[in-house]
């Protein structure tokens, strides 16, 4: 999270995962391992990378902004990052939190030597906590939540740095995965309810972390397990591994946008193939909502795997109406404002020849703001649809995440200002469904939703947040104390 908390442009309309992280001990070629691992995490974050190396006696970190390949794609960059221990971060800079100060692992020099931290989540008390150890004399370097974590661990009393992390943990709310390096070893942990995912592989005899298994795929490792939610794993340079768990048991709540969107659908989440679990929910979503069409098209590439269960369930032949480019940039020099914003046509567009004349069924993975999906309903019938039917394989997206995802302000939330009916209005379809929250259950747990206490973290769709939301609230309080209305984010 930066401070203030920022929002995407309007004419961003996806939900983003905020960052990806990957970790290697044990390995002469640490660096390259990482550069590789946050290349298949790209996806989770775009704008800014680092790394950050340990060769026994000194750390070295290479930081910058763009993709992992303009940063780390050659030799000089590698070799500037000696060592056999690793970790990486890929994330997306926005509004207010742009610049290398922010962009991990962030370093410090503590008293018992370096620690890095890379991090994929959001601490939902940061403000709180950051707001604390300012009074206290804190100096801090950057606008992110990371660092709280690293100020906590410096003025914890335990005489070692595991326990001084397991202190600061304790203080902390909301959804982190950490890889943490030390003049000791690696430190990979995972918070109790696991909100955020993390994996432990083994290339030969080094030992890696990632936030998805594709990343373990790409750079030929064995997939050992998943970190388990609460659990914290240290490995020494001898490879010796140590796992703690000491903040007792609780049931897991990870994030089910993983399933729906997040994760790359070759990476295997929760146990499941992330690919097997999108079809399954575009199944539920076909029998959920099913309407007469002559073609099932994908809004790609997010709506690929669900599109091909709704027509595999409907019987309605699944065909690619839209092409996307995949030469659109972030650094896309546009030649008129009207171009500049029209992102929606540069990234998509119609396949006329395949379009025209037939009733279409749009399945795409969300709808956020409405935007893009009502430009690209208006697409479907420039091109010469004479139905356009739009099925969402998720639930409405009501609510805002404070658990390291971009979102709107609740606000700018389609879902959280309209019904079904105006929001099909809205984006123009002849009608409009989403998949039920059992729906999704079934499709990515085989079983309904325990409202009592549910499998997966879901807050998003319910409004069910898993933990306190400490800094939320004081927000509100402040505000309902104001003289005048004040924006809220939830």
């Amino acid at each position: 999270m930066i401070f203030p908390h920022p929002f995407p442009p309007a004419d961003d309309d996806k939900l983003r995962e905020e960052c990806g992280v990957f970790g290697a001990i044990g390995t002469a070629d640490a660096s390259a391992v990482t550069a590789l691992g946050l290349h298949a995490l790209q996806h989770r974050g775009q704008e800014a990378v680092g790394i950050t190396s340990f060769d026994g006696q000194e750390f070295y970190s290479r930081r910058g902004t763009g993709h992992v390949a303009e940063n780390f794609s050659t030799q000089d960059a590698i070799a500037g990052l000696p060592g056999f221990m690793a970790a990486g971060h890929v994330r997306y800079s926005t509004t207010g939190g742009a610049g290398l100060r922010n962009v991990q692992p962030l370093y410090a020099d503590l008293a018992a030597g370096g620690f890095a931290v890379a991090h994929n989540g959001n601490i939902s008390n940061a403000r709180t906590l950051r707001d604390e150890l300012v009074r206290k004399g804190a100096i801090f370097q950057s606008t992110s939540d990371t660092e709280v974590i690293i100020h906590l661990v410096a003025t914890s009393r335990y005489p070692t740095t595991i326990d001084r992390l397991i202190d600061a943990l304790r203080l902390v709310e909301g959804a982190y995965s950490l890889i943490v390096m030390t003049p000791e070893g690696m430190i990979a942990c995972r918070d109790p309810l696991g909100i955020r995912p993390l994996v432990m592989g083994k290339l030969g005899d080094a030992t890696v972390f990632a936030s998805e298994t594709v990343a373990l795929d790409v750079i030929g490792a064995d997939f050992v397990r998943q970190v388990d939610p609460g659990e914290i794993v240290r490995v020494d340079f001898d490879g010796k591994l140590t796992s703690l768990r000491p903040f007792g048991q609780n049931r897991p709540r990870p994030c089910i946008f993983e399933h729906v969107y997040f994760s790359r659908p070759d990476s295997i989440f929760d146990g499941r193939s992330v690919y097997e679990a999108r079809k399954a929910i575009g199944r539920e979503l076909a029998i959920e909502a099913p309407v007469e069409a002559d073609l099932v098209v994908p809004v790609p590439d997010s709506g690929v795997p669900a599109a091909i269960g709704y027509a595999q369930q409907s019987g309605v032949p699944f065909e690619l109406g839209i092409i996307r480019s995949h030469y659109v940039g972030r650094t896309f020099i546009q030649p008129s404002d009207s171009a500049r914003h029209d992102g929606v046509r540069r990234k998509h567009n119609a396949n006329r020849g395949l379009i025209e004349g037939k009733r279409i069924v749009l399945i795409d993975d969300s709808i956020v703001r409405g935007t893009t999906s009502m430009k690209i309903v208006e697409m479907m019938r420039a091109a010469g649809a004479t139905e356009v039917h739009f099925r969402v394989a998720s639930p409405p997206t009501a609510h805002s995440c404070f658990y390291g995802v971009d979102t709107p302000e609740r606000s700018k939330l389609l879902a959280a200002r309209m019904d079904i009916e105006p929001m099909r209005d809205f984006i123009k379809a002849d009608s409009l469904a989403f998949v039920s929250i059992d729906g999704l259950y079934r499709a990515v747990a085989d079983q309904k939703r325990d409202n009592t206490r549910p499998q997966y973290c879901d807050a998003c769709f319910t409004g069910d947040y898993p933990t306190s939301l400490t800094d939320l609230a004081q927000r509100e309080n402040r505000d309902a104390q104001l003289p005048f209305p004040a924006n809220k984010v939830a």
